[in-house]
């Protein structure tokens, strides 16, 4: 009996352990470009495609119009006032 206790245990712990984590990490590829001008939602100064994009760590500046593989983090609470998804860019690599 005991180790059909111990077999049940394992087995759920292995089924807790397969579970998937979301993440919110995206991974992109396009030209990145920098908005000069005023939006309806006031947050993003440099985009690829839909997405508003800003970097702590990295100089966004130093990639404008050039094709870009970015990875980087939803940041939470965006989008709003019908803006774009707001990413947080971790790593970026030239295309």
């Amino acid at each position: 009996m005991k180790w059909f206790a111990a077999l049940v245990m394992m087995l759920s712990f292995s089924l807790v352990s397969c579970e998937k984590e979301e993440t919110d990490e995206v991974i992109l590829t396009g030209v990145l470009e920098k908005n000069d001008g005023i939006t309806t939602y006031q947050y993003g100064e440099f985009f690829i495609g839909t997405f508003a994009l800003r970097s702590d760590k990295i100089d966004l500046l130093d990639y404008v119009n050039e094709k870009v593989q970015i990875k980087g983090d939803k940041i939470e609470g965006y989008p709003i006032e019908n803006g774009p998804e707001y990413l947080e860019v971790i790593e970026i690599e030239r295309k």
